[in-house]
C-alpha cells in the first residue's frame, strides 16, 4: 500500500488479534481521531456480525436468552420512572421548606454534583457491562458480595412498605369516586366529638403544632367540647382509613379494605413485570409520563388560585443563614440518595439489561436532571396548592406545610377538596401518585427477582414469570402486618430505619471497590469498550477523591444529627420500636462482611494473600457475551479478525 495511504491511518493489519493489541503493537499506524473513529465502527461491526451467534450460545447457556429491553427509550423512561417517585413530591418540597427555602438549592445541587451523579453514572456504566444483577456482579471484588447483599436487603424492606403506600393511594383513589369528599365532613360514623370543618380555628389554636400529631400528643388548645381540635381529612386518614390504634405496641386486627388494596397493588406489579423487562418497559411509557402532565394541570389551575403566589414565594423565598447548619447539607445529600435511588440496587439491576452499546454517560445526564427538575418542579405545584389552602383558612403558609404521609393522605386531599369538581382532581392527584409509586415498585421488585435468577441461571433463567410470582406473594403476606390497625405505625418506622445510613454505607463502600480495588483505569477501558470513549478526567476525581470525601462528609452529618424513632414527627415510640429499627438498619449493614469473611476462610496462603487474592476479579468477570468479551485481550485472548473489517476496496470503513 502506499506511503500517502498509511500516513491517513487507511491500513488496517489483516491479523487475527482484538482492537486494542492491534492499536498497542502499532499495527493500525491511525491519528487519534481516526483511532476513536475507527473503534466506533469496529464495535459496530462486532456486534452486528455476531448478534444471532449470540443469542443462540445465550440459549444454549442459561436454557434462555436473558432479556433485553426492546428500546433504548424503555430503560431511559424506566430509570426515569424509577427514580422520579414519591419523595419527589412530598419530601424535596418540605425539605425546602425546612431548610430555607431556594437556599437548599445550594447544597442539593452541590450534593447532587459531587455525589449523586457520580454514582449514577458508576452504576449504569458497571450493572450495563457486566449484564448482571447487584449479586452477581460483584465477580469483579468478591469480597465486596456482601454490598450487593445488603443492597437487595434494603430493597426487599422497602419494597414490603412502598407497597403498603401504594395500598394506601388505591383506596383513597377509589374514595376520590364520589359526589362528595368524605374527607370534608365531621358528619361520618369515624369522626368524632373533636373533629372541625374549619381547619383555621385549628390552626389558630394549635399554632406550631403538626396536623398529623394533633391527636398523639397533649395539646393546650381545646374547643367548644372541652377536647382538642383535630381536622376532618386528619380524621378521616387516622379513623376512616386506618383504624389506627393506641400505639405500636397495639397492632390489632387487619383492616379488611386496605389488605383488598393491598393484594390489588401486588397483582399490578405482578402483571406488569410478568414477561421481565420486556412488559415492564411498555408499562413505563405511561408511569414515567402521566404524573408530569397531572403536575403541568394542576400548576396551571393552582397558580391563578388565590395565595398560590405567597406558596410560591414561600418555597422559593432563600434564607442563606441556613446553609451554615450542618443538618441542612446532610438532608440534602441524603434527599440525593432518596432522589436518584444510587446504592439501592436497581440501576444496576436496570442496567444489566441493556444492550451493550447503550450510551449510559448521556443516560446518567439525562436522567439525572429529569429527576432533579422533578423535585424542583413539583415544589412549585405542591406550594401553590399550600399557598391556595392557606389563603382559604386566613393562616400563614407554615401552618399547612408538612411532610410525609401526612402531606400525602392529610393536606393534599384537603387541599384538593376545597377546588371546584374537587372528586375530578383529587383521582387525578391519587392516581399521579399510584404512577410515581408503581414505577418505583416495578424497579424495585426486578431488583430482588434479577439477584435470585442471577444466582442461578441455570435453574432460573426460563422461570422468570414463576420467581415474580412467588417474590410478589412472599411480599403480599410480608406487608400484611402493616395493614393492621397498628400498621402505620410499622410504615413510618420502616421509612425512617429501613433505608438512609446503610444507603450511604454502601455507597461509600461502592465507589471505593470501583475507584480503588478495581481501579479507575481499568473501569475507565471497560466503559470505553461498551461506548466508545474514556470518560474524562472529572469522573476519574469523582470515583477516586471527591465522591468518597463527601459521602463521608455526609455519613458525620447524618450521624450528628440522628434522633429516636418518632411518628409523626412528635409521639416517641418505645423501645421496642427503638429497638426494630436499628435491627433494620444493622441487618442490611451487617450482611456486607460476611460473604469476604467467607472467601477469606476458603482461599489458601497466608492471610493477606487470601485477601488480595478475592480481592481480584473472577476469572468469569467480564462482558456477559463471549462476542463483546473479544473487544479487550483483557477477557479474552481470542481476538477479533480485523482483516474482515474492510471494505470491498481493502481500505478500512471508519466514516
Amino acid at each position: 500500500m502506499a506511503d500517502k495511504e498509511k500516513r491517513q491511518g487507511l491500513y488496517l493489519a489483516p491479523t487475527r488479534v482484538s482492537y486494542n493489541t492491534a492499536v498497542n503493537r502499532s499495527q493500525i499506524p491511525m491519528g487519534p481521531k481516526q483511532k476513536r473513529q475507527a473503534r466506533r465502527k469496529f464495535v459496530q461491526y462486532v456486534r452486528q456480525k455476531s448478534r444471532a451467534r449470540a443469542a443462540k450460545e445465550a440459549k444454549e447457556d442459561n436454557g434462555e436468552e436473558r432479556p433485553e429491553w426492546t428500546g433504548k427509550l424503555d430503560f431511559l423512561l424506566s430509570c426515569i420512572s424509577y427514580a422520579v417517585g414519591l419523595g419527589n413530591v412530598w419530601r424535596f418540597p418540605y425539605l425546602c421548606y425546612k431548610n430555607g427555602g431556594g437556599a437548599f438549592l445550594v447544597p442539593y445541587i452541590f450534593m447532587l454534583a459531587f455525589a449523586g451523579l457520580p454514582l449514577f453514572y458508576l452504576e449504569l456504566a458497571f450493572g450495563q457491562f457486566s449484564s448482571l444483577g447487584p449479586v452477581s456482579i460483584w465477580r469483579i471484588s468478591p469480597i465486596f458480595k456482601g454490598v450487593g447483599y445488603a443492597m437487595v436487603a434494603i430493597s426487599m424492606m422497602v419494597g414490603i412498605y412502598y407497597n403498603v403506600v401504594i395500598a394506601y393511594t388505591l383506596y383513597y383513589l377509589f374514595a376520590s369516586f364520589t359526589a362528595t369528599l368524605p374527607w370534608l365532613t365531621c358528619n361520618n360514623p369515624w369522626n368524632t366529638d373533636a373533629c372541625i370543618q374549619d381547619r383555621s380555628v385549628l390552626s389558630a389554636n394549635t399554632t406550631n403544632t403538626s396536623l398529623t400529631n394533633s391527636s398523639l400528643i397533649n395539646g393546650t388548645a381545646v374547643n367548644h367540647t372541652g377536647v382538642r381540635p383535630v381536622s376532618a381529612s386528619e380524621e378521616y386518614w387516622r379513623n376512616g382509613v386506618l383504624q389506627l390504634s393506641e400505639g405500636f405496641d397495639y397492632p390489632g386486627e387487619v383492616v379488611w379494605y386496605l389488605c383488598l388494596c393491598l393484594l390489588l397493588a401486588w397483582l399490578l406489579v405482578f402483571f406488569c413485570l410478568i414477561k421481565g423487562v420486556q412488559s415492564a418497559g411498555k408499562v413505563v411509557y405511561f408511569t414515567s409520563t402521566f404524573p408530569y402532565i397531572v403536575l403541568t394541570i394542576l400548576l396551571i389551575r393552582c397558580s391563578i388560585m388565590d395565595g398560590a403566589i405567597d406558596g410560591i414565594k414561600f418555597y422559593v423565598t432563600p434564607d442563606f443563614s441556613r446553609l451554615q447548619d450542618a443538618e441542612v447539607w446532610g438532608d440534602a445529600g441524603i434527599q440525593i440518595f432518596f432522589s436518584l435511588s444510587v446504592a439501592w440496587g436497581g440501576l444496576i439491576s436496570m442496567a444489566s439489561y441493556n444492550r451493550f452499546s447503550q450510551n449510559c454517560y448521556r443516560d446518567s445526564i439525562i436522567v439525572s436532571t429529569i429527576n432533579c427538575g422533578t423535585s424542583i418542579y413539583a415544589g412549585f405545584v405542591i406550594f401553590s396548592i399550600l399557598g391556595f389552602m392557606a389563603n382559604e383558612m386566613g393562616v400563614d403558609v407554615k401552618d399547612v406545610a408538612d411532610k410525609g404521609s401526612g402531606l400525602a393522605f392529610v393536606t393534599y386531599p384537603e387541599a384538593v377538596a376545597r377546588l371546584p369538581i374537587s372528586p375530578l382532581w383529587s383521582a387525578l392527584f391519587f392516581f399521579m401518585l399510584l404512577s410515581l409509586g408503581l414505577g418505583t415498585q416495578f424497579a424495585i421488585i426486578q431488583t430482588i427477582v434479577t439477584s435470585i435468577i442471577d444466582e442461578f441461571p441455570e435453574r432460573l433463567m426460563s422461570k422468570r414469570m414463576l420467581v415474580t410470582g412467588l417474590v410478589c406473594l412472599v411480599f403480599f403476606l410480608l406487608g400484611l402486618p402493616c395493614i393492621t390497625q397498628g400498621g402505620n405505625y410499622m410504615v413510618e418506622l420502616m421509612n425512617d430505619w429501613a433505608a438512609g445510613f446503610s444507603l450511604m454505607v454502601i455507597g461509600l463502600i461502592e465507589v471505593i471497590a470501583i475507584g480503588w480495588i478495581y481501579g479507575t483505569d481499568n473501569f475507565f477501558r471497560d466503559i470505553e469498550m461498551m461506548i466508545g470513549f474514556r470518560p474524562n478526567r472529572w469522573w476519574w476525581l469523582c470515583w477516586k477523591f471527591l465522591t468518597p470525601a463527601v459521602l463521608l462528609a455526609i455519613l458525620l452529618f447524618y450521624l450528628i444529627g440522628i434522633k429516636p424513632a418518632i411518628y409523626g414527627g412528635r409521639l416517641e415510640f418505645p423501645t421496642s420500636g427503638q429497638a426494630l429499627g436499628w435491627l433494620m438498619t444493622l441487618t442490611s449493614l451487617v450482611v456486607i462482611p460476611l460473604p469476604g469473611i467467607y472467601y477469606i476462610c476458603k482461599a489458601e496462603g497466608t492471610f493477606m494473600e487470601r485477601v488480595r487474592k478475592v480481592m481480584k476479579p473472577l476469572p468469569e468477570w467480564g462482558p456477559h457475551l463471549e462476542e463483546n468479551r473479544e473487544l479487550d485481550e483483557r477477557y479474552s485472548k481470542k481476538g477479533i479478525p480485523l482483516a474482515d473489517y474492510r471494505d470491498a476496496d481493502n481500505t478500512p470503513n471508519i466514516a
